[in-house]
């Protein structure tokens, strides 16, 4: 049995970023990173389908810590993959990582102020060593790698071309010259179609309702002109600055005037696609913006393959799988080679491990997210989950500032447990949705199994950078909440 003062689960963009965190803070500590899979990257090193990248900008996506160099902003996935390797061998975090090692249950024994954690060897599919660790962190991301939302189709069976989900990309797949179909309206179909459009006969999106999405370059002309004069981490905050404000700016004008972005929205649209093309039906969703998350189109590559006569858009309901292809429920048949179900994610938070406590098996929907953190009655445990409405890793950067805050407290104070209890006044507020405001399948189909939110503070789950900036950086730790106690103490 192996023994660290904290285990960080995932290998991936916030897993590496809370390890660096953690050695610069926390010196003293022994970490180790435990990784279901055998290489570092998670969703970078998961997704290979065409035209894999980002939806955010690398000046935000990226580390605080680390300038994103390269020319483009809106990156690409083996780019993203690079940045995420070299992070982790500039700090020499690699060697701290075990490989093909899954985390099956996590058990807290508050006597001994400690989790232990039953692994498994995925690699041999076996059991694998038990480890203890004081302070665990969950950085594994919020899906399932091994399944996703694949609903079954009327008459699949009896299609006689390729299907699979773009989760699943079959390895050296030749599409040139191929009719190809991709079912979804997210981020993924939205990349898809753009990056197989040069190569098909042609492709067809085929979405039930429209997404909301936004044209940009992919190229921040200010980030590189600052680049050209400024030292590198200068120009890296003034971008990353500028972009976070954009973002924190564009989400609010979508809750403050929706009608106002929709309008600018559809007009920007409109602009590439011309007045004959028909932006009501394709484009114009019966949902407010950021209801659903904004699928970006970098340099309007979609509108592009489209105008090229290359790519089509078709919103309609399957009625079922023909031989040939795909009958609509308005009598249209289109005919592919090969159809990709780009039908979502399927949530999986915590990595679908089991927790207890002193006993007591853990259920998530039963808990109160404690600054969008850590969660009601659950000692030494802190999960990493970015934000909706703007990039990831800024939430991951704080939440691994803020464990290694709550490392070095506890260590001042002589203790070995913190815990967030619910205070008299806390009893009995109402338990609302841990993420509201926000209607995208993948979380509806699963919000009943998350944790709840409250509707005072510390039990908000806000999706607010600065306001969890000043929070996480500066508000005592010692709140009445945050209850530290030794394991003696019961």
């Amino acid at each position: 049995m192996s023994h660290f003062d904290v285990v960080i689960v995932g290998a991936g963009l916030s897993g590496i970023g809370t390890a660096y965190h953690l050695q610069e803070k926390c010196p003293g500590k022994t970490y180790a990173i435990l990784e279901g899979r055998d290489a570092i990257g998670g969703t970078w090193d998961l997704y290979r389908y065409p035209g894999i990248r980002s939806d955010s900008d690398m000046h935000t996506l990226g580390y605080s810590f680390k300038p994103w160099r390269a020319e483009k902003a809106i990156a690409d996935g083996p780019s993203i993959l690079a940045y995420v390797n070299e992070t982790a061998d500039e700090n020499a975090i690699r060697k701290n990582i075990r490989f093909n090692c899954k985390v099956m249950k996590a058990s807290w024994s508050s006597s001994d102020a400690l989790w232990t954690l039953e692994t498994r060897q995925t690699g041999h599919d076996t059991a694998g060593e038990a480890i203890t660790c004081n302070l665990l962190l969950m950085c594994g991301g919020y899906y399932s790698y091994d399944e996703a939302y694949r609903p079954k189709f009327e008459g699949e069976e009896a299609f006689e071309g390729l299907l699979f989900h773009p989760q699943f990309w079959p390895e050296d797949l030749d599409y040139t010259g191929k009719r190809v179909v991709v079912i979804g309206s997210g981020a993924t179909a939205m990349t898809v179609v753009p990056a197989m459009a040069d190569k098909v006969e042609h492709i067809t999106m085929l979405q039930r309702s429209p997404t909301y999405v936004a044209t940009r370059p992919a190229k921040d002309a200010i980030a590189n002109g600052l680049r050209r004069f400024l030292p590198e981490k200068i120009a890296y905050a003034i971008t990353r600055f500028k972009n976070v404000k954009l973002q924190a700016w564009m989400y609010k004008k979508t809750r403050t005037n929706p009608e106002k972005v929709k309008t600018f929205l559809l007009g920007e649209v409109r602009k590439h696609l011309g007045p004959d093309y028909d932006v009501d039906t394709h484009f114009t969703p019966s949902y407010n913006p950021w209801d659903q998350r904004l699928c970006l189109i970098p340099d309007a590559d979609l509108f592009d393959a489209i105008n090229a006569g290359k790519a089509s858009m078709v919103t309609d309901h399957i009625d079922t799988f023909t031989k040939k292809g795909i009958r609509l429920t308005s009598g249209t048949e289109l005919e592919a080679d090969i159809i990709i179900a780009a039908t979502g994610l399927e949530l999986k938070l915590m990595g679908g491990v089991s927790f207890s406590v002193d006993g007591k098996d853990v259920d998530f929907a039963d808990t109160f997210s404690y600054k969008g953190m850590l969660y009601s009655d659950i000692p030494n445990f802190v999960q990493t989950f970015g934000y909706i409405n703007a990039s990831w890793t800024l939430r991951a950067d704080l939440t691994a500032e803020y464990s290694c805050r709550l490392l070095n407290r506890m260590d001042e104070l002589g203790m070995r447990q913190c815990t967030p209890r619910l205070r008299d006044e806390d009893q009995g507020m109402p338990a609302r949705p841990w993420i509201t405001d926000f209607s995208s399948g993948y979380m509806q189909r699963r919000m009943h199994l998350c944790p709840k939110q409250g509707d005072r503070a510390p039990w908000l789950n806000t999706q607010d950078f600065s306001a969890d900036k000043k929070m996480i950086r500066h508000a005592a730790l010692e709140d009445g909440v945050l209850t530290f106690s030794h394991p003696a103490t019961p």
